[in-house]
């Protein structure tokens, strides 16, 4: 049975009004001026720190040691910090008073340097401002997947299988949910250097929330197609899939190798997500994009992100000066002068050359082609990365956010021909001929908020061992309770709201 607490403090009406021992506390932070909402704005209670999400809302997890007493402290690039003990916080939300620039003072306590210089230093303070050995970092990711059907356009050219009609065409692609919405979270540990082969990771939880409604359509349809197959096709027959140039054969013994009842579908799915190879799966895929993300700062030398390293190759513009805090904050303007990939702002700390804050979008496709019908276009990569102090006076990763954007589009022929050897005669049996056009867009999002981080060793490093034994719980519709216990990152609105047509019905 747990044991309570309660502050006996009334004005704190919404953000601590009654708190149980392990609860969390939440609120949200706003422009004093604007009242509007002030996003990634840094949190830290008791040493712990967490992010304020897009909405300017957080949330954070109450121990037993935390007192009424404890100071709360939040700061933003561009704000005047605040730090006072929690029972100070009377209000329904926390604003934040936007940070007045006194110009003369940044230049006078600084050589007025330009912003090529600034960079220098940066690059020559790197190894004293940032931790580069082995770490351990308490880490929060989710990943937001939204896909959608730009045009599913086809025309049937020939189909000598009379239930391989339109009729059934046009159900395939009704059965396909125009718009798709996927998230996935996870809580857990990295170990690692900047080396992208050299990260652990230890799974604590994870959660996956999307609509099951689109898959039962799905195994209803793979149910309708195996039907029509099995009665118009021969066993011993095997298919030739052309498009154009290529051509893949495939053994009618493959459709009919295993029944599954239908009923079962479902028991079976289960079963399957328990397995051992599903949980390594999902472990190495997480590890795998967490490393992509950790090992692409922009304080590693092999990042693309390569301002700070090949800053000759960039228009740069000391644009302003801000502040986080009391401290003064260069703002520089990164633009490509012929083949790089990236724009965007860098905020530095003015006294001891740290880089704070990184704003970046791609200039150019990151990838592009269209060959023989398919095309690909990688066409956004927009997002910032920030920094912040840890106890022993060392800087490291606190957030990073970015939201990718690809195009894929198919506008080819395809043939699927039915053949037999053992009938005498034509081998061709059927026939199914379309000329398809279809494009497919997704927008992608990827938010790493790191709450600790902690210097290890190499031996500890090597002495860690996966575990591989966590899978996502899914949910049909947002569940508040899931990650009760866990300090995270809150979640938006369109996280918090969304629900599944199954749910619905």
């Amino acid at each position: 049975m747990y044991r309570t607490r309660t502050f006996a403090i009334s004005s704190l009406t919404l953000l601590f009004s009654t708190l149980l021992f392990s609860q969390n506390i939440s609120s949200t932070v706003l422009d004093s001026t604007t009242l509007q909402p002030v996003p990634y704005a840094t949190i830290i209670l008791n040493k712990n720190g967490v992010i304020t999400n897009e909405e300017g809302k957080f949330s954070f997890l109450m121990s037993e040691s935390i007192k009424e007493t404890d100071s709360l402290f939040i700061s933003c690039i561009g704000y005047e910090s605040i730090g006072k003990p929690l029972n100070q916080f009377t209000g329904k939300a926390i604003l934040l008073s936007p940070k007045a620039i006194e110009l003369k003072e940044v230049i006078v306590s600084n050589k007025d340097y330009t912003p090529e210089e600034i960079l220098e230093l940066v690059e020559e303070n790197i190894g004293k401002n940032y931790i580069n050995s082995f770490t351990k970092k308490r880490l929060f990711l989710r990943e937001s997947y939204r896909n959608y059907i730009e045009k599913s356009n086809y025309t049937i050219k020939e189909s000598t299988i009379p239930a391989l009609n339109k009729q059934f065409l046009d159900s395939v692609l009704k059965s396909i949910p125009s718009n798709d919405t996927y998230y996935t979270e996870v809580l857990g540990d990295l170990y690692g250097s900047e080396d992208q082969d050299e990260q652990k990771l230890d799974l604590i939880k994870a959660s996956e929330l999307y609509d099951k409604n689109s898959r039962l359509d799905m195994e209803n349809l793979e149910e309708r197609f195996n039907e029509i197959i099995k009665k118009n096709v021969k066993t011993d027959s095997y298919f030739k899939v052309k498009s154009g140039l290529f051509g893949t054969k495939i053994d009618a013994e493959e459709l009919f190798d295993q029944e599954v009842d239908s009923s079962e579908v479902e028991s079976l799915n289960k079963e399957l997500e328990k397995t051992t190879e599903r949980k390594k799966f999902f472990a190495n895929y997480k590890r795998s994009t967490l490393a992509n993300l950790y090992t692409n700062l922009p304080i590693f030398k092999n990042t693309d992100y390569n301002v700070l390293w090949k800053s000759n190759r960039y228009d740069l513009i000391l644009e302003d000066f801000t502040y986080i805090g009391d401290k003064p904050l260069y703002v520089i303007d990164f633009k490509p002068k012929r083949s790089e990939e990236f724009k965007g702002k860098l905020y530095i700390d003015a006294n001891d050359f740290a880089l704070i804050k990184m704003d970046f979008e791609n200039v150019e496709p990151l990838r592009k082609f269209n060959l023989l019908g398919i095309s690909l276009n990688e066409y956004l990569a927009k997002g910032s990365i920030l920094f912040d102090k840890d106890a022993d006076g060392t800087y490291s990763l606190r957030y990073y956010e970015i939201t990718k954007g690809n195009r894929v589009g198919f506008k080819r022929p395809v043939k699927i021909i039915e053949k037999n050897k053992n009938v005498k005669g034509r081998r061709k049996q059927n026939e199914l001929h379309l000329k398809i056009d279809a494009a497919f867009n997704g927008r992608n999002k990827y938010e790493v908020v790191v709450f600790d981080t902690e210097s290890i060793s190499e031996a500890q490093f090597n002495a860690f061992t996966e575990k591989n034994d966590v899978l996502p719980q899914y949910m049909p519709k947002y569940d508040p309770d899931f990650w009760k216990g866990h300090t995270i990152m809150e979640p938006n609105m369109a996280i918090k709201e969304f629900t599944s047509q199954v749910e619905n019905e």
